[in-house]
């Protein structure tokens, strides 16, 4: 066992000089023509001038958190917390910077050498940022480990916490941000002006494109590190809390700290190597389906995770109990991903039926829409539901967290499938604004509508992903205030069930709201340009990018930090004044409806995203007819649904999760955990 402890430091090095070495390959690519390389400086300059200003902006959020867990809980704790959120932001800018690099060496790759290079090149600058999520991710908590031992495994929480708390400022500010532009970009300039999509002439072109970048990457990113952190941080707790596993099925068996800890991080390292060699087995080839490539690695680094989860079961703990569990969370994760493509993707009926919907206009697209997105929620829920109860029957509470390790297991590999979509997006509309050949614009386009649903996939795989991780940290949590049962007999946790449930609606009003009023600036001040530049639509003057991305960038630093901290402040308020057992009933409640919500809005996002584009490739009148204007409308409507909302709630149901693990001492040392109203 002393040698596998040094595993999970080993791996996350290995990933992160695989991705090093990715990122070195693509700088040597071509970059194209002086009009590319300007276009791409100016989309460069503001996602890394954005994230700066969020990360100096979530400073003050830091240092305040720092001190209430140093004073409250401890300074180890604390500390942890900082380095977790430093990690989160590493990933983040990493992964951004060649992101933002691969974009016009894409657009070149595209018109130079065709789809296979251009594949090859989006696909790598999306892999930079999964392999520095799991690497730094793995590295963290490895290092923590042997660090300071199983004995203080607890305090590894605030590493969570650190990187939960990230995850959701740099979701929802990135989220508000991408949407604020892309809605200001599309009903100005695609309605109104009838231009094409990312015509240079448009003000918000550019923010747009800086928005994917800050969204769909950096967002994106930060979401998964705090999933993949918060499984394996479960697992760890659990390990340690629990001593013996009684299954519902086979025999009981004993659960040491040490190999139960060391189990997970093992299992972790095993999947960052079969991400690594899923990633270098993606290969496209001209004239074929670039999702055939992507799903083919995302395969092979599941089966690897299989076969190795066995051999590890029966070398840890005589049995393949836990291996069944695992398998059962990553069985579900890649199931929950392809029903998601079931119904984002532009291939299968439901997108069609809601592009023949637009015929008659946005009102029946948005009902087909929304149609759509609540159906999609049956079988994702259903498959998480037999993925908990096979987990738990096999390995008990201990099995729900390795499900979600499992799950998450192959991150590297489902990151970097996500973040190649907003890779090929930026190269869409870098050839666009640089007026290159209309077929690197075919090829682009065919990379981007892959996109869409591998980053619908994505979404999906997250919000599984989250509903496993945060009910294993909800047991970690039972277990750390002695909580074996919670009565909905009692007027106090129904009370908490009910306030949690209702936070994911009052989450998504407010960063819907948020992402309104940002688009509202967005689309006056294009209106404004356009007003009074006349030569603005002639393309005799340019317009005023800076301003655009200035509107974005302010709107999105001062409206992300409200709904970021209601997930802070709403579990500390009801563990305070109404107790432990109706905390536990508020996470439950919050659980329930927020993957619900989560799963409806996402999909319905990417199913409008969708429509759209297959309206686009000439069916139903095509391009300006009366049916893609209504499909442009229900873009617009999905577009903070499947990039905001949608994909922040996931994020709100595991950082309050784990702000309740975190404060858990609290809660227990006032009136026994019964909080204020308990003992009054």
């Amino acid at each position: 066992m002393n040698i596998l402890t040094v595993a999970a430091p080993v791996a996350a090095v290995v990933a992160l000089i695989v991705a090093y070495g990715l990122s070195a390959w693509i700088s040597k690519m071509d970059e194209g023509s002086d009009r590319m390389k300007e276009i791409s400086g100016y989309i460069r300059e503001g996602a890394m001038a954005f994230l700066k200003r969020e990360y100096r902006t979530m400073v003050v959020v830091i240092v305040i958190l720092f001190l209430i867990l140093g004073f409250g809980i401890d300074w180890i704790t604390a500390v942890l917390y900082v380095i977790g959120a430093l990690f989160s932001v590493l990933a983040g800018f990493f992964g951004m910077r060649v992101a933002t690099k691969g974009n016009v060496r894409t657009a070149s790759a595209a018109q130079r050498s065709g789809m296979n290079l251009a594949l090859k090149i989006a696909f790598r600058s999306g892999a930079v940022m999964g392999l520095c999520v799991v690497g730094l991710g793995l590295l963290g908590l490895g290092g923590i480990f042997i660090i300071i031992g199983v004995e203080k495994a607890s305090v590894i929480t605030g590493f969570g916490l650190g990187a939960s708390s990230m995850a959701l400022f740099g979701r929802v500010g990135g989220g508000i941000y991408t949407k604020a532009a892309d809605v200001g970009a599309d009903l100005v300039g695609k309605v109104e002006a009838g231009i094409p999509e990312d015509d240079p002439r448009n003000p918000a072109v550019i923010a747009d494109n800086v928005g994917d970048n800050v969204g769909d990457v950096a967002g994106m990113g930060s979401d998964l590190f705090e999933s993949y952190v918060g499984s394996i941080i479960s697992a760890v707790t659990l390990a340690v809390i629990i001593p013996v596993i009684t299954p519902t099925f086979g025999a009981a068996f004993d659960l040491p700290p040490l190999e139960g800890s060391v189990f997970a991080l093992a299992l972790s390292a095993v999947g960052i190597i079969a991400s690594v060699i899923g990633i270098l087995c993606v290969r496209g080839k001209e004239n074929t389906n670039p999702a055939t490539a992507l799903n083919a690695g995302t395969y092979i680094s599941s089966v690897i995770v299989v076969i190795c989860s066995v051999i590890m079961s029966y070398a840890f703990f005589d049995n393949v109990n836990c291996a069944i569990a695992v398998i059962s969370g990553l069985v579900v994760g890649v199931a929950i991903g392809k029903i998601t493509e079931i119904y984002t993707s532009g291939d299968y009926k439901s997108v069609k039926k809601i592009a023949e919907q637009c015929r008659t206009g946005p009102a029946t697209t948005i009902i087909s829409g929304f149609g759509i997105g609540m159906l999609s929620t049956v079988w994702p829920i259903i498959l998480i539901a037999v993925g908990i109860l096979v987990a738990n029957g096999f390995a008990g509470l201990y099995g729900i967290a390795l499900a979600a390790v499992g799950m998450l297991s192959t991150t590297g590999m489902v990151v970097a499938v996500d973040a190649y979509g907003p890779v090929s997006d930026n190269a869409g509309g870098i050839a666009e604004m640089s007026e290159l050949p209309k077929e690197v614009r075919v090829i682009t386009d065919k990379l981007d509508s892959v996109g869409n649903t591998t980053a619908a996939i994505g979404k999906g795989f997250a919000i599984g992903s989250a509903a496993l991780t945060a009910l294993a940290l909800f047991a970690s949590y039972s277990q750390v205030v002695e909580l074996e049962t919670i009565s909905l007999l009692s007027p106090m946790v129904i009370a908490g069930l009910f306030i949690g449930a209702m936070l994911p609606f009052l989450f998504s009003a407010m960063t819907m709201n948020s992402v309104g009023k940002a688009a509202y600036q967005m689309i006056e001040e294009v209106r404004r340009q356009f007003r009074e530049d006349s030569g603005i639509m002639a393309g005799t003057s340019k317009p005023d990018y800076a301003r655009c991305v200035d509107i974005s960038t302010r709107a999105a630093l001062k409206e992300m930090m409200a709904p970021g901290l209601l997930a802070i402040i709403a579990p500390l308020a009801v563990g305070i004044i109404m107790g432990a057992e109706a905390l536990g009933g508020m996470l439950a409640g919050a659980l329930a409806s927020g993957v619900l919500v989560a799963i409806m809005m996402a999909n319905a996002g990417g199913a409008w995203d969708n429509a759209k584009k297959h309206i686009e490739e000439g069916n139903y009148g095509g391009k300006g007819s009366e049916a893609h204007k209504a499909a442009v409308v229900g873009d617009t409507v999905g577009d903070p649904f499947k990039d905001t909302s949608g994909p922040s709630i996931n994020i709100l149901i595991k950082l309050m999760t784990i702000v309740a693990v975190v404060f858990a001492p609290i809660f227990i040392m006032i009136n026994g955990g019964g909080g204020i109203i308990g003992g009054m």
